[in-house]
Formats: structure tokens, sequence, C-alpha cells
């Protein structure tokens, strides 16, 4: 999701069902990817790898000079939740949410809001935040792959809050 994971997913990561976290496959092929990927793509990239400062400064310079600043402040936010930085994390996506305009881009943000609450154990909200991105990517009519993937982590939020 950010940015397109689905054409870089596959052999080089996958998203555990478990935890909704990215895991990392193959570290080589991602650190050659480095070399020739667009800039959002490197913010998420570097992430990914492990290598949070530089992926928040990256993602802060790109984020300061992109026309549409969503993306970049998404992928900033994730690098943010990957170092457990809650506060600043969160500061990110309601500036994203403050952009978004429309529902397709409302929804990729309140999905990865769900995202970094599951991440901080509060399944509750994350289950409004998938729900609510769900519903929205239904109306703006977006291809059932996300529908499905907020769905499932509904579904793991869910299942959590009952186990509780």
């Amino acid at each position: 999701m950010i940015p397109d994971p689905d054409q870089v997913q596959g052999s080089l990561w996958r998203t555990d069902p478990i935890t909704l976290r990215e895991i990392v496959l193959d570290r080589e092929a991602l650190w050659a990817r480095l070399d020739s990927c667009p800039a959002l793509e490197r913010v998420w990239i570097l992430s990914l790898l492990g290598q949070p400062e530089e992926a928040i400064h990256a993602g802060h310079a790109l984020a300061a000079t992109a026309r549409d600043r969503l993306l970049p402040l998404l992928v900033l936010a994730r690098a943010y939740q990957r170092q457990y930085a809650w506060h600043e994390a969160a500061r990110v996506h309601e500036e994203a949410l403050q952009l978004a305009g429309t529902r397709f881009r409302e929804a990729m943000v309140r999905y990865q809001i769900g995202r970094r609450l599951f991440d901080e154990a509060r399944y509750r909200e994350a289950a409004a935040e998938f729900e609510w991105a769900r519903d929205l990517y239904r109306t703006s009519n977006t291809p059932g792959q996300m529908v499905r993937t907020c769905q499932d982590a509904l579904d793991r939020a869910r299942e959590l809050l009952t186990g509780l």
C-alpha cells in the first residue's frame, strides 16, 4: 500500500497476518533496489530495512518538496511507527488525513492509522479504523483486494479483542 507494496511484495517481503507487520524475505534484493527506486519507495524500503533515522530524514525531505504530500506523509508516519514513535506517527497521520480529499485517499490514511493503533495494541480503535477504511474503499469503487485487506485486518483486531 505504501508506496504500492503489491508491486514489490512477493519474494522480497510479505505482511504477517498475525502481527500485520511487514516481514523482509530478501534483504539483499531490497538493499539493491534502493539504488534505482523512486524517492517515495526509498523511504519505505529504508524503514523496512531497519534504517529509521535515514527513512525519517528522507521522508521529511520528500514531504517538504512533494506536490502531493499524502503518500510521503504516509511513508513518513510508517517510519515513525516502525521506530515506536507513536506520537509523531499520529501527528503525521492527522496531517495526512487533512489532505486526503477523496474517499479513496481517506481510506488509505484510515487503514494506516488502524495499523498504527494495532501496533500499539489498541485493538478496539484499530478495528474501528479498519472498518471505516473498508467502507470507504467499498464506496469509492476500489478493487476488491483493498476491501479484503481491510476486512482481514479488521477480523484480526476483533480476534484479539475477544481474546483479551
